[in-house]
């Protein structure tokens, strides 16, 4: 490489920097879910960032494309290794690996960086962060609908309010039984289901005739693009469309009865259907526990709900918010899930060779933090920086002055830092504003004389300066500045904090 090369300062596709106000309001939301899971029983794990690939499950990847979807590399025993595409399949293998010392269920929660090796678009990241909560080890719908109600709380705690969100939940056992109804069923059919699975997951973008038209030859979108269907034949769109809207479908405490226009032989294959009918039951078990809780206005039960992942097993769920906002040509769009999971009894097997139930969620933290900035639910005060004190003087005496104040404060739980830089008092200021400063702290040598330090409101100094219009007006108000003697120093600038309701961190009292 040559001597004068200079490599170029470029960030990789797919990929953000994140910055002190996003860190810290993201923090805060994160305090708060957790707060929500520990309260419902369940304890912190942490897995590493990457697993042996064949551990990541049979859905990622194959073993002759160990890139694909994941990112992969081989250690010094030429062992493939793969960044952890989510937090399940890891958890599923640390749980394989401490069965016997676990207790069962073992209910744990996990928040962490996972990355997709996938093709980066608007929105779409090849990193990005996690916050799941998993029961393993309870075979009963309880989990799933406490899992459910567990969500609900979760948004509300973050600031969510009540009635712009709903947990919708379907059940992969219906989708799986309505499959092998219409005679699709079996590893040959694996596309054509996909397919039929993401048009229903479409129900509530286009509707009963957009659905119906994917479901059979395709759809052409208002742009002229076309979408190739499932090429089903109307007999089995009819199960499919019954399925989704419930129209000739009851499920009651008496078993559930199907009508499908006249066509007795399908309507006799659903309802014959071993799956199908469990699922249902399953649904109506989660209804009634929900129910029971009070959560029925939040949790409820909904078709359309697929998930794409291959290892659900049962019970599926998505946390979605239901208030509106305006799409790039101002076209009212909903926001859309910010959550979601599923069970998944077949995970953990898959290192011991024995059925494991488990159920979990997932939130997307980015697009969680979106929606509550949306909302204005992110405090304000998390952009605030420290409290600055000015290096006045340079001299080594005068600099322990500084840093004796700075000492002083944090020993007190108030965020601040001295001034470490070279240039003057007026890019100092200007320092103060970009760090975010509520205050900055000045001692020359005649407030040092006078045995006082001289304090500055930023944020209240930056309101009445802007109605002061002439500079020389401004220079003699010396908007929000004020002197105090030393040893008033911290409660001067708690004051200060108090007004700007920054938290301190409880070091003192």
């Amino acid at each position: 490489m040559a001597k004068d090369f200079k490599p170029k300062a470029r960030l990789p596709r797919g990929l953000a920097d994140r910055t002190g106000a996003e860190l810290s309001a993201t923090r805060a939301m994160l305090e708060k879910i957790r707060a929500v899971y520990e309260l419902y029983g369940f304890e912190a794990l942490e897995t590493p960032a990457f697993e042996y690939t064949d551990a990541l499950g049979k859905f990622l990847p194959d073993l002759d494309r160990p890139n694909e979807g994941v990112f992969s590399f081989q250690d010094d025993d030429e062992q493939w290794l793969s960044l952890r595409y989510d937090l399940t399949a890891p958890l599923a293998r640390y749980v394989a690996e401490h069965f016997d010392a676990l207790p069962k269920p073992y209910r744990s929660y996990r928040a962490g960086t996972v990355f997709r090796n996938e093709k980066p678009g608007p929105g779409r990241f090849r990193q990005f962060m996690q916050f799941d909560a998993d029961t393993v080890g309870a075979p009963s719908v309880a989990a799933d609908a406490e899992i459910c109600m567990m969500a609900a709380d979760t948004l509300e705690a973050v600031g969510v309010p009540r009635g712009s969100y709903v947990i919708r939940v379907n059940n992969r056992k219906v989708l799986d039984g309505v499959m092998e109804a219409i005679g699709l069923g079996g590893e040959e059919n694996f596309g054509r289901r996909l397919t039929v699975l993401r048009a229903v997951d479409k129900f509530d973008k286009f509707g009963v005739e957009g659905v119906a038209l994917l479901l059979g030859a395709g759809r052409r979108d208002e742009s002229g693009d076309f979408t190739k269907g499932a090429g089903l034949d109307p007999r089995q769109s009819a199960v499919v469309l019954a399925m989704l809207t419930g129209a000739g479908l009851t499920a009651d405490a008496d078993g559930v009865r199907v009508e499908l226009d006249g066509d007795v032989e399908l309507a006799a294959a659903l309802v014959s259907n071993a799956a199908f009918l469990e699922g249902m039951a399953e649904l109506r078990d989660i209804a009634a526990l929900v129910a029971a809780a009070g959560y029925q206005d939040r949790v409820r039960i909904d078709p359309s709900v697929v998930r794409g992942l291959e290892y659900y097993t049962g019970p599926v769920y998505e946390a979605e918010l239901t208030f509106e906002i305006k799409d790039e040509d101002g076209r009212p769009v909903r926001f859309g899930s910010v959550a979601g999971g599923g069970r998944y009894d077949g995970l953990v097997a898959r290192f011991r060779g024995e059925k494991v139930p488990a159920t979990g969620f997932s939130i997307g933290v980015s697009r969680l933090l979106a929606a509550l900035a949306f909302l204005g639910k992110m405090d304000a005060e998390a952009e605030l920086g420290p409290v600055v004190v000015l290096a006045m003087d340079k001299e080594p005496a005068r600099i322990a002055d500084y840093m004796k104040m700075v000492a002083d404060l944090r020993a007190n739980g108030i965020r601040a830092e001295m001034y470490l830089g070279g240039a003057g008092m007026k890019a100092q200021m200007k320092y103060a504003d970009k760090r975010g400063a509520p205050a900055v702290i000045i001692q020359g040598s005649n407030e040092k004389l006078a045995g006082e330090v001289q304090i500055k409101d930023l944020v209240e100094g930056a309101k009445i300066a802007a109605s002061i219009a002439d500079n020389a007006e401004y220079r003699a108000a010396r908007p929000a500045q004020f002197a105090v003697k030393e040893e008033d120093l911290v409660a001067a600038i708690r004051d200060v904090l108090e007004r700007r309701a920054v938290p301190t961190l409880g070091l003192a009292d």
